[in-house]
């Protein structure tokens, strides 16, 4: 009986004891993006011609100036491993620097620290040394280059090549050509993950980068209308287990929804939900959707790889810049006035997003510099809580300008179009797509939920041309369709993710001739679904509306840590607006606050008290600007 006691008292206490190692882990894990990550990014001013001496200089201003309001990344954006010589760009072939073994490493010319195998070993000591975390910006996949190269892949658990099934493989044998990057084609391409060999060579790329002293990989054109879940996952899967620890952000992610973001947001850390944010009013004015959108999903601060995941609204292209897809350093400053400069860092704040800094900070001003280490704006992006769009929200112009415009939502709008757009294929708005008949030869596959219009949504069908010499296209694209907006035979729709081809562009002609390529190929599935079998992606038709910058008024709301509620007023109008809401109003959305005790009230970016009077706030809102309202 005394045996089977302590027997018994043995079991528990191995039981609670591995119960309170497992808490620790979990407590340890869970460090990991507990806020939203904050930093420097190189492209918005550099694109990506920046130099070891350029970017460490900048990494060395970020520690001096920016380091102390939290902003820890430094990260070097896209093409590093590219040579600086004529006829290099964005999508050039042949020109990028690749290890023997396929993997891409930093131009020696630009980053002369590299030379010798060292790779960013050295630039990450001295950002490391700076008291700075150090991060890299990497395509999809495996390079093109090093396919054609067809260069062995590395066993990281031998130290050799990677043999499997009695045989070396190599990067031709991993690389899916027809999944190339759609805006770098002639850059990179899937990797086949269901291959031990194409798991071997992720696997090398991000033990090499740990090894490099790496905190923060960038992953691009695997998200959004790129979307590739298998790379992610395994890629999360190789992070997971690195004993030296780095952050996962995707990037960008044009067409991302809530229902997408679901599926990666705890394998990585950031991702994009927007396409690339530039320094126009229509770019910042753009956000306030998806914003509202993945906040109403309860995505900010979701779980994620080892800890939290953020949606992310794009760098902030403040200060010193260059011009989008540029091959050419800083040389201009940021376009937006600085009321719209204001809004964009108040809804980045209010949405919680991420907040990377993309300006030289050689030429950092003063206003640009006490716009992004605001303290209230950073406590309410680090530490607020119940971060949503708040609609009771009133605007009129003021008395001396009636030709102002008001409203939450308002736009100019132009005719409605309708689109052909990817989403996930579990979104309910994938599914509606049926065949009709159109003679013995030809079918058509319509969008069941565009009948009642004049002129149903079809497309033509068309078995793909596949000939019998090309047995990997035969067998992995038999019973897949090519789609013409015609009946002509000889065009097909280029509906890649990249390019969104309208009802209006196909009467122009607007088609591309029919090519045996993964991008163009269909498969309808029996729930209903057109599969596109280069993303994976399914087909779907918005009815959308051609539309050019909203305006009207937006509203957001938080709460911070001591008891404090954010108030965030937007007008997105052309002329001055009066917003105005009522405390009572925020019992709607915030259940626990005591709107009757809150009696101060501090409009951020004025410095100046705001009035309180009979329940009410009301505030005139520049053109395009933000007031940032703290209720105590």
């Amino acid at each position: 009986m005394k045996i089977f006691t302590l027997c018994i008292f043995y079991l528990i206490s191995q039981l609670l004891l591995n119960r309170l190692a497992s808490t620790s882990l979990c407590n340890a894990q869970a460090t990991h993006a507990v806020t939203p990550p904050r930093g420097w990014n190189s492209y918005d001013s550099f694109c990506w011609t920046i130099s070891e001496e350029e970017f460490l200089k900048n990494a060395e201003l970020v520690s001096q100036r920016l380091h102390a309001h939290g902003y820890e990344y430094v990260v070097v954006d896209y093409l590093w491993y590219r040579r600086k010589v004529p006829g290099a760009y964005t999508d050039a072939s042949g020109f990028d620097v690749i290890d023997e073994w396929g993997r891409m490493v930093p131009d020696p010319d630009r980053w002369p620290s590299s030379k010798g195998g060292k790779g960013f070993t050295e630039v990450a000591k001295k950002v490391h040394s700076m008291g700075l975390k150090f991060g890299i910006h990497v395509m999809r996949g495996i390079s093109a280059q090093a396919v054609n190269a067809d260069t062995p892949i590395l066993d990281t658990t031998k130290g050799v090549a990677y043999i499997e099934g009695g045989r070396k493989w190599t990067a031709s044998d991993v690389g899916l050509k027809e999944r190339k990057c759609v805006w770098m084609p002639h850059g990179f391409m899937s990797v086949n993950t269901k291959l031990g060999a194409g798991k071997a060579f992720l696997r090398s790329l991000y033990e090499q980068y740990a090894e490099w002293g790496v905190d923060f990989v960038k992953n691009d054109c695997v998200f959004g209308d790129d979307l590739d879940i298998e790379e992610i996952s395994f890629v999360s899967e190789v992070l997971r287990k690195l004993s030296h620890p780095i952050l996962y952000s995707l990037s960008p992610g044009t067409s991302v929804t809530p229902a997408m973001a679901k599926e990666i947001s705890g394998l990585v850390n950031m991702y994009r939900i927007t396409g690339d944010d530039w320094d126009t009013w229509g770019d910042v004015a753009a956000h306030f959707d998806v914003a509202r959108d993945f906040a109403a999903a309860k995505m900010i601060g979701s779980r994620g790889l080892l800890g939290l995941s953020w949606p992310d609204l794009d760098m902030l292209p403040l200060g010193w810049l260059t011009d989008p897809g540029s091959n050419e350093g800083p040389h201009r400053k940021c376009n937006l006035n600085l009321d719209e400069q204001r809004t964009q860092i108040t809804l980045w704040a209010m949405a919680k997003s991420p907040l990377m800094f993309g300006g030289d900070m050689r030429k950092l001003d003063d206003t640009t510099y006490n716009l992004i280490t605001n303290p209230t704006a950073l406590e309410i992006n680090a530490f607020s809580s119940n971060n949503q769009e708040f609609p009771f929200v009133t605007g009129s112009p003021p008395k001396s300008d009636p030709s102002s415009h008001s409203g939450h939502e308002k736009y100019y709008r132009r005719p409605q179009t309708s689109s052909l757009a990817l989403v996930s294929c579990k979104e309910t708005k994938a599914k509606g797509w049926v065949v009709q008949s159109v003679d013995q030869d030809l079918d058509q596959i319509c969008w069941k939920n565009s009948f009642e219009l004049e002129a149903p949504f079809c497309l033509y069908k068309i078995k793909a041309r596949v000939t019998s010499d090309e047995e990997v296209y035969a067998t992995k694209y038999y019973g897949k369709t090519h789609l013409l907006a015609t009946n002509r035979t000889a065009l097909c729709i280029d509906a890649s993710p990249k390019k969104r081809l309208t009802s209006k562009e196909f009467k122009r002609g607007s088609l591309s001739p029919c090519k045996r390529d993964a991008n163009q190929m269909w498969d309808l599935r029996i729930n209903g679904t057109l599969v596109n079998s280069y993303s994976g992606l399914c087909a779907t038709i918005k009815t959308v509306e051609a539309k050019a910058v909203p305006e009207g008024i937006r509203s957001w709301i938080a709460t911070g840590r001591k008891g404090e509620v954010y108030l965030a007023f937007f007008n997105l109008n052309q002329g001055k607006t009066i917003m105005t809401m009522r405390l009572s109003n925020l019992g709607k959305v915030l259940p626990g606050v005591k709107f009757r005790a809150l009696s101060r009230c501090r409009e951020v970016w004025s410095s100046r008290g705001c009035h309180i009077s009979k329940g009410s706030i009301s505030i005139d809102v520049k053109a395009h600007g933000a007031a940032l309202l703290v209720l105590t």
